[in-house]
C-alpha cells in the first residue's frame, strides 16, 4: 500500500496519529501496544467536524506528568524494546532529527539537552504510534504535498518565538515548502520530522487506486481559510497504461489500473459445481483484473533483476529461500558471463507493486550487488487454489487450477509427493504415476 499526507493545514503529531485512526487503527489496539513501553497515558479518538468534514481529533491524555526523558534516555527505551525493527528505526529517525535540530539551536551535545518537546509521553505516543500504524496498515511507500509553514509568533519555554519555529526550519532543509494564510504555528517539529523521515517525495499524488480517506484535527483556530485538517489517502499503486487501438470505449477508465476483489460470476459458479478439494483457500488477488471472459486474469508486477560474480554460490540458495519467505512470487537464476570473462549469476525477481521497495532493500542486503533494476509488467495468469486432492495414498495438498475454458484441473505439490515418497520408501516418479489422472476436475 502507498501512502498521500494532503498536508491541507500541516501537520503535527496529534494530526498524524488522528488521520491513521480515521484509516481504520483502532486506538485500543494502539494504546494496548504502547503501554507496555510508555505508562502513564491514554488515548482518546473523537470525531469532530471541521468545514463540514468529518475527522478524528485525537488526544494523549497524559496521567504521568512527572517522568522526564532525555534523548539519550528515548534511544534506550526503544531500543531495548520488543518493537519491529521498522518501527523502531522509524521512530529513532524521527527523534534523531529533533534532537540534532535541538541540539544546533541551543548551542549543546545532543545528549547533554534535555528536550522538553521529544522526552514529553504524547510525542513518544504520537511518534511510536505513526509507525505501529504504517505497519498495521501494510504502508510500503509514502508521498506528500509541499509542505505549508504558517505564521506569527507562539510562546514556548524559552519565550516568544517566530513561526515556524527554528527546530522546524532546521528539520525541514532541504525539503520543498510554502508559505500559506495561516496566522500561527501549522507545522509542529514533531510534525516536520515525521515528514522527513516518512516521505519518499514531496509534489502531486501519484497514480493510484485509492482505497480509503482518512482525515486528522488539528486543536489551533489558525486563522486560515483552509479547514485546520491533514488528509490521508491510502492507496495502491498503479501506472498508466495506453488504451487499446480500435477497442470501442477506450477512454481514461481504461488506461488506468483497476483492481477487481472478486472473480466472475460464471467461473464461481464453475467452480462450486466442479471442485472435488477440500478446506480449498482464496480468492483471485486484489492485483488481478479479468479482460473478457475466458477465464484469464491480469494483473501488474514489479520485476527486478541484477547480476554477481563476487559472490560464494552457496549463499544464493539462501538468498532464494529468504526472498521467498519475504514475499517474492518468483526467483529464478541464470548463468552469465560478465566483464572481463567473469562468470556470474543473473538474479530475477518477480513481486508485487506493493513490496517493491522491500525486495530492493533485501537484495541489497542479501547479496553483493551494487544497484538492481526494475520495471512494472503486465502479466496474463490463470487463477489457482490451495486445495487437497484424494489419491491412493490419501490426501495430498495441491492447486487447483482454472484453465481458459472455464474447467479446472489439480496438481499435487511436489513437497506432499516427495513425503509420500520417504515414508513408503519408493520412487518419487513412481508416486507421480500414480497420483497422475486423478487431478482432472
Amino acid at each position: 500500500m502507498i501512502l498521500y499526507l494532503d498536508m491541507i493545514s500541516g501537520i503535527s503529531g496529534d494530526m498524524c496519529l488522528g488521520a491513521l485512526v480515521d484509516l481504520g487503527v483502532d486506538p485500543g489496539w494502539l494504546e494496548a501496544q504502547l503501554t507496555p513501553l510508555v505508562k502513564g497515558f491514554r488515548i482518546k479518538a473523537e470525531p469532530v467536524f471541521r468545514s463540514h468534514l468529518r475527522a478524528v481529533d485525537l488526544t494523549v491524555v497524559v496521567t504521568d506528568t512527572k517522568t522526564s526523558r532525555r534523548y539519550t534516555d528515548i534511544q534506550a527505551l526503544i531500543q531495548g524494546s520488543d518493537l519491529s525493527e521498522f518501527v523502531k528505526s522509524g521512530s529513532l529517525a524521527v527523534f534523531e532529527k529533533i534532537a540534532r535540530a535541538e541540539s544546533v539551536i541551543h548551542g549543546q551535545k545532543m545528549e547533554a539537552v534535555h528536550f522538553h518537546e521529544i522526552g514529553g509521553i504524547d510525542s513518544l505516543v504520537d511518534i511510536l504510534g505513526t509507525f505501529l500504524c504504517m505497519e498495521k496498515l501494510g504502508i510500503t511507500r509514502v508521498y506528500a504535498s509541499v509542505v505549508p509553514l504558517g505564521s506569527g509568533f507562539v510562546d514556548c519555554a524559552h519565550g516568544k518565538i517566530p513561526v515556524p519555529v527554528p527546530a522546524t526550519l532546521a528539520i525541514l532543509e532541504g525539503i520543498p515548502v510554502t508559505g500559506s494564510d495561516a496566522k500561527t504555528e501549522i507545522v509542529t517539529p514533531t510534525g516536520a520530522a515525521l515528514a522527513a523521515v516518512l516521505v519518499s517525495e514531496f509534489g502531486p499524488m501519484p497514480p493510484m487506486q485509492i482505497v480509503k480517506t482518512g482525515y486528522g484535527a488539528g486543536k489551533r483556530e489558525t486563522g486560515a481559510k483552509v479547514p485546520n485538517l491533514l488528509r490521508m489517502v491510502l492507496g495502491r499503486p498503479v501506472i498508466r497504461r495506453e488504451p487499446e487501438r480500435g477497442r470501442p470505449g477506450a477512454g481514461i477508465g481504461d488506461r488506468i489500473f483497476q483492481a477487481e476483489t472478486h472473480a466472475d460470476a460464471v467461473g464461481q459458479e464453475a467452480f462450486q459445481q466442479e471442485s472435488t478439494c477440500r478446506e480449498s483457500v482464496g480468492q483471485p488477488s486484489d492485483r488481478l483484473y479479468p479482460a473478457g471472459k475466458d477465464h484469464i486474469w491480469h494483473e501488474q508486477i514489479a520485476v527486478l533483476t541484477t547480476q554477481v560474480d563476487d559472490m560464494n554460490p552457496q549463499i544464493l540458495g539462501f538468498v532464494m529461500d529468504h526472498l521467498l519467505e519475504k514475499g517474492a512470487l518468483d526467483v529464478t537464476y541464470a548463468p552469465i558471463h560478465m566483464k572481463k570473462n567473469r562468470p556470474g549469476t543473473r538474479v530475477e525477481v518477480l513481486c508485487a507493486l506493493d513490496d517493491l521497495d522491500a525486495m530492493v532493500h533485501e537484495i541489497l542486503v542479501q547479496t553483493t550487488a551494487i544497484g538492481v533494476r526494475y520495471q512494472v509488467c503486465d502479466r496474463a495468469v490463470l487463477h489457482r487454489e490451495s486445495c487437497q486432492m484424494d489419491t491412493v495414498f490419501g490426501p495430498v495438498a495441491a492447486k487447483k487450477i482454472q484453465s481458459p475454458d472455464g474447467s479446472w484441473r489439480m496438481i499435487p505439490e511436489y513437497e506432499a509427493l516427495a513425503v509420500i515418497a520417504r515414508q513408503k520408501g519408493i520412487p518419487l516418479k513412481e508416486v507421480y504415476a500414480q497420483v497422475a489422472g486423478e487431478g482432472q476436475a
